[in-house]
């Protein structure tokens, strides 16, 4: 599968990409490497990882804890003290092997520590390898809400090793897909159509459609490094999919949801509010819906929880001179960004989620 090149960094795919990596080390002639991992890639990536790195450089694992309670700032502090403890410097290398909790605090971390170290994002998640890993963005949650602490900053490479989703269990594999999904409504309707007809895809397919996200997510990118405008197309369905998912997380009631599972909530409520205010189509609207149902299983959010999920929408990043700003859809491929939504079809969105 061939490479794919942005600006500032290349992505590289399955047995190439270590080759590449190895490449890269030998040439760069690093005083450590730093390995982050969960206490998930821990075990289930990081044997099959050490196993293709070809280096006598001293390699350092430095292992976080897996989950996105512990995307903070405490647990930087925690990684920055360990990189200090273990003598990296300005030559050392960053390898951050996880999902998006470990691409986006690694890649913050590195950014920071003694004002930048080089890293490497190694993505082992579906979410992360389409989403989380390219593109530039760094940080941590601030409390419940999402990503509120970061900087954009590319690492060096990005390498796609499909082989790790052999561990992911199949609510983090939709997860991912709800990034795809969306990658298809915002740019692509056939791509769409393909990733809802989940008994036709192969293993083989899979590698070819996560390589098309992140050419559909390079190009918006390469537009647009600094989400000053084309960018925003990116966060269709997280307005609301981002405050969902920090108020189940952080209601003691209420069961965690995925990143995923909250975004392709957040996709049905802003294709209804788009139906409304213009011009979605109600066919488009229902076929979306349906197709994203069969995928992910209701979640229930009840006429109470309403004004706690609209009061986090003050968070979101895309807010300006105190509006909150939506991205929404003109038809399938045709994203509007900075558009305001009233309370009032906030709400009713969230009845039309109930049928």
């Amino acid at each position: 599968m061939n490479s794919i090149e942005t600006k500032t960094y290349t992505v590289h795919f399955n047995t190439n990409a270590y080759t590449e990596l190895n490449n890269y080390i030998e040439h760069n002639k690093f005083s450590k490497i730093f390995i982050l991992v969960d206490t998930n890639t821990h075990d289930n990536c990081l044997p099959k990882f050490m196993a293709q790195l070809e280096t006598k450089i001293n390699i350092e694992i430095i292992e976080i804890n897996a989950g996105e309670q512990n995307k903070t700032i405490d647990t930087c502090v925690g990684v920055w003290n360990a990189l200090s403890d273990l003598g990296a410097d300005r030559k050392s290398l960053m390898l951050n092997l996880g999902g998006g909790v470990v691409t986006d605090l690694g890649g913050f971390v590195a950014c920071t520590f003694k004002r930048g170290i080089k890293y490497i994002n190694v993505p082992t998640s579906l979410l992360a390898m389409v989403d989380a890993s390219v593109g530039g963005k760094t940080g941590v949650d601030l409390g419940a809400i999402k990503n509120q602490v970061g900087v954009i900053s590319s690492g060096d490479m990005v390498i796609i090793d499909t082989s790790y989703l052999d561990t992911l269990p199949q609510n983090q594999m939709k997860s991912g897909l709800a990034e795809m999904l969306k990658h298809g409504l915002i740019v692509d309707k056939n791509y769409f159509d393909k990733l809802t007809d989940l008994s036709k895809l192969t293993l083989n397919d899979l590698d070819e459609l996560i390589h098309q996200s992140i050419e559909i997510k390079k190009t918006i990118v390469n537009k647009d490094p600094f989400e000053q405008n084309e960018r925003k197309h990116l966060n269709f369905g997280h307005t609301l999919g981002h405050a969902i998912e920090s108020y189940f997380l952080s209601h003691p009631e209420k069961e965690e949801i995925l990143h995923g599972e909250a975004i392709a909530i957040g996709m049905i409520l802003e294709c209804f509010i788009s139906a409304e205010i213009l011009n979605l189509p109600k066919q488009d609207l229902e076929y979306i819906t349906k197709a994203l149902k069969s995928i992910y299983k209701p979640v229930t959010i009840n006429p109470s929880d309403y004004d706690a999920i609209i009061d986090l929408l003050k968070y979101d990043k895309k807010n300006e001179h105190g509006n909150i700003n939506f991205v929404l859809l003109d038809g399938i491929g045709k994203p509007k960004i900075d558009c305001l939504v009233d309370n009032e079809l906030i709400a009713k969105s969230f009845e039309y989620y109930k049928i």
